[in-house]
């Protein structure tokens, strides 16, 4: 009889503990903070890398990211009222354009940071028609022969939309050839437009398209072959601003002026976790995050640039440079 009262107490005994662990699983848990990230659709590869090293050093945060077309995931802050702790955009000055306040708009943010930069190209494949033929010389000519299939992102919705125009532009004005640009975009209708790049990286692998308008670092990560456009086209050299400045674009969102490929990162002013949000940015600047970045095709800013060094967080400011002129 007693050993039978003794293996009740210890079964007793075992599930108190259990009870008790489970409520400290369930207290962690509650301790837990979701970081909700909007990034461009072309950092989706690099951010989920970070994120899992971010997540490794800060076990009491977890990072939730969304990826889409920059203006997209912008606009859902800013007009469909979701909430979101980061912002991380493919074209810098997405952020002062649709989050900063003005006459009759209230303000989603009042600072930015450039963290890296990128360059515009078309990929393609072995399968891709004329794919043995082109070269940095004759790009241009291949894409526009009739049968070529491109593909390229919406540029009311995705930064790369536009920026492929503006590559085209800027081809015009290089090769000085007028009409350059109709040509290709003969072979880039509609049928053949994403609201981001990335989802049509699988027409392009299957053969249903045959060049696709990209950034580089896509076509890095994938391991395929990219035109390797020069620096007074592809928008990643800062040295060209000026050059790239005499290119424009008309879309729903307005006149796109030509600049220097930059990604930028911000708070929002709503954001429901800010404190979190600024170690995840730190993060990102720092030598670790960089190297995540370059491993990807990017090419790191460090220090980065930011917009306004009296805004930004006193926390990063020890990682930010002042943004240069022109």
């Amino acid at each position: 009889m007693p050993d039978r009262y003794a293996r009740r107490d210890v079964i007793a005994t075992a599930a108190v503990a259990l009870l008790g662990l489970g409520g400290l699983r369930r207290a962690q848990a509650d301790e837990m903070t979701t970081l909700t990230v909007f990034a461009a659709g072309t950092l989706a590869k690099p951010l989920r890398a970070f994120d899992e090293v971010f997540q490794a050093a800060h076990p009491d945060i977890a990072v939730q990211p969304q990826f889409g077309g920059s203006v997209k995931m912008v606009k859902q802050i800013t007009e469909l009222g979701e909430i979101a702790d980061v912002v991380a955009a493919a074209d810098y000055s997405v952020i002062p354009k649709y989050m900063f306040g003005g006459v009759g708009r209230p303000a989603f943010a009042d600072w930015y940071a450039g963290f890296a930069g990128n360059a515009i190209t078309f990929m393609y494949t072995p399968r891709s028609k004329f794919a043995a033929e082109i070269t940095p010389e004759n790009w241009h000519d291949v894409l526009a022969r009739p049968g070529v299939q491109i593909g390229r992102s919406n540029p009311d919705t995705d930064p790369s939309g536009y920026q492929i125009l503006l590559m085209l532009k800027l081809a015009e004005i290089h090769y000085q050839r007028p009409g350059l640009a109709e040509r290709i975009l003969a072979n880039a209708p509609e049928t053949n437009v994403r609201d981001t790049e990335t989802e049509l990286i699988p027409a392009l692998q299957s053969g249903q398209i045959d060049y696709l308008g990209i950034y580089r670092s896509d076509a890095i990560q994938l391991g395929l072959d990219y035109v390797k456009l020069p620096p007074q086209v592809n928008l990643s050299d800062p040295r060209y601003a000026s050059l790239y400045a005499r290119a424009s674009v008309e879309t729903k969102n307005g006149t796109i002026t030509g600049k220097p490929i930059v990604y930028a990162v911000t708070i929002p002013t709503n954001a429901a976790h800010a404190r979190q949000a600024r170690a995840w940015i730190a993060a990102l600047l720092s030598s670790q995050g960089s190297a995540i970045m370059a491993r990807s095709g990017f090419a790191p800013l460090r220090p980065a640039y930011v917009s306004d060094p009296r805004r930004i967080p006193v926390s990063l400011r020890s990682l930010v440079r002042s943004w240069p002129k022109g």
